[in-house]
């Protein structure tokens, strides 16, 4: 990860194209930007939305979603899941009372959503584009009407995000990262709606920066290993954790606050690299 920088006061939700419209919850905090992003989905006329991560449990904003859609006189069919931690996921259950509509996400049963899946609702259609490493049930989506690729945190709007080990891995986010690369790469998709701040018009440039960060942070921390292994043994006291030693040296730069999420992404990088246990 890399820092994000002070929140975007300009970045507040709202339309991106004809048939994407985010609500912005007011969670805002170090690591979920200006707050989750709960997108509303809809073919332009259409009756019927798809809402993408409700977000976490705040009865205010799932009325905020909830008034969004009365007032385009339509209904949710259909809720998906980008991953399922609290801040995109926790009000699941309590957004299906309000809304009947069925949930859908990796990991969640019969309700499993498939690689390569394309669902179709009111005439909108999206495509089912697995991205794991972040988490190990990450789903992006692909809306080729707008050449739009909603990431949730695969990608996100400022900064970069984390490989959250041991749930996320770093072998299958790099992989995740060139699938995308291959889509932008082939103009299917244009632009990024993330899971956390504000849309990306630039798609392809933002996934090289973000392979291109995720190279440059392995070396970082493949050389502290290497330097850290040469000090010497502390006398009269235990060895301080590899991965706490290799966030004060690599991730200087990131705010402490963060640190406890990026001793994640080291803990990731040190599986890659053979360097746990």
């Amino acid at each position: 990860m890399q820092p994000a920088g002070p929140a975007d006061p300009s970045w507040k939700g709202g339309a991106w194209g004809e048939r994407a419209t985010c609500v912005l919850c007011p969670n805002p905090s170090p690591m979920t930007l200006e707050g989750t992003n709960t997108w509303v989905l809809a073919e332009p006329g259409s009756a019927e939305v798809v809402v993408v991560d409700p977000g976490p449990l705040d009865e205010g904003h799932l009325r905020a979603v909830l008034d969004h859609v009365a007032g385009r006189d339509a209904r949710v069919a259909l809720t998906l899941l980008s991953h399922g931690h609290w801040d995109h996921a926790e009000s699941a259950d309590r957004w299906a009372e309000l809304t009947g509509a069925p949930v859908r996400a990796v990991g969640r049963g019969h309700d499993d959503l498939a690689p390569g899946e394309t669902l179709e609702v009111g005439g909108l259609e999206l495509l089912v584009v697995p991205t794991p490493g972040h988490t190990a049930d990450s789903v992006s989506f692909l809306l080729p009407a707008e050449q739009v690729l909603l990431t949730g945190d695969t990608v996100l709007g400022r900064g970069t995000t984390v490989v959250a080990y041991p749930d996320g891995d770093l072998t299958a986010y790099l992989e995740s990262l060139e699938r995308l690369q291959r889509l932008t790469r082939s103009g299917r998709a244009a632009s990024i709606a993330p899971g956390h701040g504000p849309v990306v018009p630039d798609a392809a440039g933002t996934v090289e920066h973000y392979l291109r960060h995720r190279a440059e942070r392995l070396e970082q921390v493949r050389a502290a290993v290497l330097e850290l292994e040469q000090e010497p043994e502390p006398v009269g006291g235990l060895r301080r954790d590899l991965a706490d030693r290799v966030v004060e040296r690599v991730y200087a730069d990131v705010p402490r606050e963060v640190w406890p999420a990026a001793r994640l992404s080291v803990l990731a990088q040190l599986d890659y690299l053979g360097r746990l246990g």
